[in-house]
């Protein structure tokens, strides 16, 4: 990316060899900073940067006064658009951005910014009015909401290769020899490249099998497809253990967690079916076989011939019995 217009409404442009091109349009006059997507090397292994604009680079302009931390030449992976506003007491800034397909040229890329953005509020308020029901007061309401945009704010894309962890980055001092004797090493074949619902984004930026089958219970209101994909990506053969465990959390994969996961895809069918109108049983007949092999459950001899594939145990694994 890199500058394509200065202020006013500076502009920056947006390139890539697989998306189409994009423009994010800044109101007003801000500064615009430009580094590289690239880890401090330096500051964290004593090794030489290779580039001198990394990724905390914006951090340490903005914060520490550090001119030489960014980009002069304006281009990079990674760009903020730097506001520096004096509001007072009781008072309140607001910053207009817009990303477009398009550079504009020629026209304001705001004009009409405000019409479409209360467009967008009355459609989000139509659409809540459908799933949060109007008999509560207007305080649980607008709690409800508040939680259902807060789990769909959760989604993000999580990226961890067990085998390419294990093994250590190829820009980066090699891994202690311990690392491979260590966590998740019994967990080479896990390939986790996915948009999935985070217990906090910022916080806690990992998935965790138990807090997701939760997370699918309330997103089934508002994304169904998306509640039934991920309780189904965590069943797929390149996350799910050949042992037929299902991934805990990414600092102890082989943990044993509650056996929510089934009730998750019951009660997303339910709240589907009700919604629709129509029993898609889809995710069920997917879930039901790993579900089975994943908690070891005591049934019918045939069904335990029909998993027996799935006979290795992770140490302290517990078994359960449906009743």
């Amino acid at each position: 990316m890199h500058l394509a217009r200065v202020a006013p409404n500076p502009v920056v442009e947006l390139n890539h060899p697989q998306v189409d091109s994009h423009w994010l349009h800044c109101e007003g006059s801000p500064e615009l900073l430009f580094i590289e997507n690239d880890t401090n090397v330096q500051r964290l292994f004593g090794m030489e940067n290779p580039t001198p604009y990394v990724k905390d680079g914006i951090n340490n302009y903005v914060v520490h006064g550090a001119q030489d931390a960014v980009n002069p030449h304006h281009s990079g992976t990674k760009a903020a658009a730097d506001y520096r506003l004096t509001i007072g007491p009781g008072k309140s800034a607001i910053v207009r951005l817009r990303l477009a397909p398009s550079d504009l040229q020629g026209t304001n890329a705001f004009e009409g910014f405000d019409k479409t953005f209360e467009l967008r509020q009355r459609e989000a308020d139509d659409f809540y009015a459908t799933v949060v029901p109007q008999d509560m007061s207007a305080d649980a309401q607008s709690v409800m909401r508040q939680g259902l945009a807060g789990v769909l704010w959760s989604k993000q894309f999580y990226h961890y290769i067990v085998k390419d962890w294990l093994q250590g980055d190829a820009a980066c001092p090699t891994p202690p020899p311990e690392r491979l004797k260590g966590r998740n090493h019994e967990w080479t074949h896990l390939y986790n490249a996915d948009v999935i619902s985070m217990p906090d984004k910022w916080e806690y930026p990992w998935y965790a099998a138990w807090d997701l089958a939760f997370h699918c219970v309330p997103l089934a209101l508002v994304d169904p497809d998306f509640a039934k994909d991920q309780l189904t990506l965590i069943l797929r053969e390149w996350y799910m253990h050949p042992n037929g465990q299902i991934p805990a959390y990414e600092w102890a994969l082989g943990d044993v967690n509650p056996p929510v996961h089934a009730w998750a895809a019951w009660r997303v069918y339910k709240i589907d079916k009700k919604r629709s109108g129509k029993g898609r049983r889809g995710l069920l007949e997917t879930s039901l076989p790993q579900a089975v092999a994943e908690f070891h459950v005591v049934g019918e001899p045939q069904g335990r011939r029909r998993h027996e594939h799935f006979s290795g145990r992770i140490p302290g694994a517990r078994q359960y019995r449906c009743l």
